[in-house]
């Protein structure tokens, strides 16, 4: 329930601070006084897109800030779930808008983004506006009306489940006819690079291995000249440094006993002498290993002119790319001469994924079925007392091709004479009885859905008299359900049966137009709707006749 709205800066109104109550309460003022303008601010806290224009003009920021109570919704999930603070008593709303053209949103003091905020509004509050009338026309309500009443949640997550797989293995079935369709017409090209590439028996690692082989063959002789030198300047009989060093060493260790210090000295030429004679025999080694053979390097070149020739052509960077396209050749292949099977396999499981996805419908239909005939019955006791007493409703649901919702096509018929044929209730209700076929519509959900918060903007237009009094008895009664119901009107009927009386008035002040909105007390209450009733010139008549509908 809405307990507190704060709106600073928004549009026409400076500050707005102000308390709301459970039950049934509405909201009055002129035309243009700054009705839309307080719902527009509950928009946005509901998620709604913002528009730098709705900043008060001169102002740098605006704040628009709402606390719930939401001890009786069981809605402590959404916040665990979204790692929320959770205050049962107290769940505070925010939106904040800069004249730099930033928006941030708020729950709990906790930043988030504006799909999470629209996802928790939308279990917050319901917002009637006047075009919402239009939804009579659409499938998705009619369709989500009909799925409230048949509390099918469960069995709709679960057909959608199944319609999902099904879906994507549809899909996959396409998608798989198309490619063995290309993969055949492709067949003998493919062939022919699979051969190719295979017949060039590729491993990984080969050319970098056969690119340092031609480049050390190639500079043979540079290298064996390098080695010549190293090996003479360390092993040469009488001048080699290993030679010498041993003789050197030899020398020290030969006074040892006469001067101690030689003996670190020859210690540590020692572990040289070992590591410069390794050094020699390895370069005495690769000195016999390096041999030129012209005709090894013409068979290596070749190969690697093999191998850049093959990655030209197939626009390849190295041999592992050559690699995986050989094997990514052999899968298509496989796949080609699999193919019939696994086109077998894969249209088993679509049919299966059909079967229970039609099986799942169907559920559906008999729920849909059931709960249509509920809503037709309880739309002719509502729609009555609202001046319709020769109401005729009926739901047609109809078949149609699997789709995500289910089997159903479904369409809400009207009639409000005998002598009118049923017809599609958008097409032929005037503005006054779609607005009752509304108010009946969501007074019948709402019993179902455990919404927090209505608000009905204009949902009287196009009635008066008997009807607004009876219209207002429903919002009244749907109040009284653990619900808060709050509506725009202009009619002194509905305004007389709000448990509280908002007025929302225009003044003009030194800074210019503001909006501002209070609480009536009893006596303006009374001033006020008698003004409704008489216009600008309150009559004494007009007060007694208020007080009457106040039941005062």
């Amino acid at each position: 329930m809405l307990k507190h709205l704060y709106i600073k800066n928004f549009a026409l109104i400076d500050i707005l601070d102000i308390d709301l109550y459970p039950g049934f309460s509405v909201i009055t003022g002129e035309t243009g006084a700054g009705k839309s303008i307080v719902l527009g601010a509950i928009g946005l806290l509901l998620g709604q897109r913002a528009d730098l224009k709705t900043l008060k003009q001169g102002a740098d920021r605006c704040v628009i800030e709402a606390h719930f109570d939401l001890s009786r919704y069981q809605m402590e999930s959404f916040f665990t779930d979204n790692d929320i603070e959770y205050d049962a008593k107290d769940c505070i709303i925010r939106r904040e808008l800069t004249a730099a053209g930033k928006s941030r949103a708020f729950i709990n003091d906790t930043p988030v983004q504006l799909s999470m905020l629209k996802e928790l509004g939308e279990r917050l509050v319901d917002v009637h506006s006047q075009h919402q009338n239009l939804l009579l026309n659409k499938q998705d309500f009619q369709m989500s009306v009909l799925d409230i009443i048949a509390d099918d949640s469960n069995e709709l997550v679960a057909y959608k489940e199944t319609y999902n797989a099904f879906h994507q293995a549809a899909n996959e079935l396409e998608a798989l006819k198309e490619e063995i369709n290309r993969n055949r017409q492709n067949l003998d090209f493919l062939q022919f690079q699979y051969q190719e590439l295979e017949g060039a028996h590729l491993f990984i690692g080969e050319q970098e291995e056969l690119e340092q082989k031609s480049d050390t063959m190639t500079h043979a002789e540079d290298i064996k000249s390098a080695l010549y030198i190293a090996d003479n300047a360390l092993q040469a009989e009488s001048t080699g440094i290993v030679t010498s060093l041993h003789s050197a060493r030899n020398a020290l260790k030969g006074i040892c006993h006469v001067f101690p210090e030689a003996e670190e000295l020859a210690n540590r030429m020692d572990s040289t002498y070992i590591e410069l004679k390794d050094i020699a025999q390895e370069v005495g080694s690769l000195l016999e290993d390096i041999d030129f053979d012209p005709a090894e390097l013409d068979n290596i070149n070749e190969r690697l002119d093999r191998l850049y020739d093959l990655q030209k052509k197939y626009h390849a960077e190295d041999t592992e790319t050559l690699i995986a396209l050989r094997d990514s050749l052999r899968q298509q292949l496989d796949h080609i001469d699999n193919s019939d099977e696994t086109l077998q396999e894969l249209q088993q499981q679509v049919d299966q994924l059909k079967a229970q996805c039609q099986q799942k419908a169907n559920q559906l239909t008999k729920l849909r079925t059931k709960a249509a005939k509920i809503i037709e019955t309880e739309m002719q006791q509502r729609l009555v007392p609202l001046g319709m007493p020769n109401i005729r409703f009926q739901i047609i649901i109809g078949q149609e091709n699997l789709t995500m919702n289910g089997q159903d096509k479904v369409s809400y018929l009207f009639s409000a004479n005998t002598s009118t044929p049923l017809q599609p209730v958008s097409q032929v209700a005037s503005g006054g009885e779609i607005s009752r076929v509304m108010l009946a519509l969501k007074a019948m959900i709402s019993g179902a859905v455990k919404l927090p918060t209505i608000i009905f903007d204009e949902i009287d237009t196009g009635v008066s008299g008997k009807i607004a009094e009876k219209m207002a008895e429903i919002m009244y009664e749907m109040g009284s359900h653990e619900r808060q119901v709050i509506s725009i009107t202009h009619l002194p009927q509905i305004a007389a049966m709000g448990s509280a009386h908002y007025k929302v008035e225009k003044e003009e002040t030194p800074q210019g137009t503001t909006s501002r909105m209070e609480l009536l007390s009893p006596d303006k209450r009374v001033m006020e709707i008698a003004q409704m009733l008489s216009g600008s010139k309150v009559t004494e008549a007009a007060i007694q006749n208020a007080k009457q509908l106040l039941r005062l």
